[in-house]
């Protein structure tokens, strides 16, 4: 019976192609973006904090440093949220 019905079910299918727009939204896909940009500076911040955390405990003179290793990755949130605004 499937094999029957095989043209209607295909006419359908490409009508529905035709009628349906974009699923995601461009504030959607901004959101998707900058949330992308934030779960990977994070992930990055866990690894580089840990280390900066025991270099400082050893050294006090590493506080500098390990300060800039761990802000770095925000800077990439950041950009993700200017070329949101700027797009």
């Amino acid at each position: 019976m499937a094999i029957e019905n095989a043209p209607e079910l295909a006419e359908l299918a490409l009508q529905a192609e035709e009628m349906s727009g974009p699923t995601l939204e461009n504030e959607g896909a901004a959101a998707i973006a900058v949330g992308l940009a934030a779960l990977a500076a994070g992930y990055a911040e866990r690894g580089i904090g840990a280390a900066a955390v025991g270099a400082i405990a050893e050294d006090d003179d590493m506080f500098v440093p390990g300060l800039i290793m761990t802000v770095l990755p925000e800077t990439l949130v950041i950009l993700a949220l200017v070329v949101v605004f700027v797009v």
